[in-house]
């Protein structure tokens, strides 16, 4: 089934649920807003999106050196609570995402840490390639190549190496859902053995 994509985002902004979670509660209800809503409180994943906004200062710092010793991570998730860093179900996340990063190698943790002019220069670039098309599908075509690089060097929009059919971002909210906290990537650095700096 054909699920609008304005459709999808009005529930995730309703909801506070990640992208894909919301699109597969919309199959589920065939397409039924209200009916995916309750779908979706009913796995907990709205709950999920109403405590992000309470402070996390709390969780672990955590590293991973992949195999050679020529790659490694250290990662920043914070949680709201000490208990909660405590939890295996956190650790366990938290080496998600330590191997997550060495494997995509993301440049920024969500998209409102990219530059705007790095943003502004990739958007010439775009704009360049779709320059003999219609003004009206140009700006379409635009937001969708600057949604694809963002799911290229950010970290919460990257697919989720363990399971390609969530974005990082869904596979978090999961995560608060289930531990009742709200939950933050907060910073990273990789490095690869021979590189001048690492990324941040």
């Amino acid at each position: 089934m054909e699920i609008d994509s304005q459709v999808v985002k009005t529930l995730r902004d309703k909801t506070g649920a990640g992208m894909m979670e919301c699109k597969k509660a919309l199959v589920e209800a065939n397409g039924n807003a209200a009916e995916a809503e309750v779908i979706l409180r009913k796995k907990g994943i709205a709950v999920a999106g109403k405590k992000a906004g309470r402070a996390a200062n709390e969780g672990c710092i955590a590293s991973y050196i992949h195999h050679g010793s020529k790659l490694g991570v250290l990662v920043e998730v914070n949680s709201e609570t000490d208990f909660v860093a405590r939890n295996e179900a956190f650790r366990d996340l938290v080496k998600d995402i330590a191997q997550q990063i060495a494997a995509a190698n993301p440049t920024y943790v969500k998209r409102e840490d990219v530059p705007a002019s790095i943003v502004a220069a990739e958007q010439e670039i775009y704009k360049a390639q779709v320059k003999d098309k219609p003004p009206q599908a140009v700006e379409k075509i635009v937001a969708g190549k600057l949604d694809k690089f963002y799911s290229t060097v950010c970290l919460i929009e990257q697919p989720f190496i363990k399971n390609p059919e969530l974005i990082v971002k869904d596979h978090l909210t999961q995560k608060i859902a289930q531990l009742g906290e709200n939950i933050v990537i907060r910073r990273f650095v990789r490095w690869q053995l021979g590189e001048d700096t690492p990324a941040a």
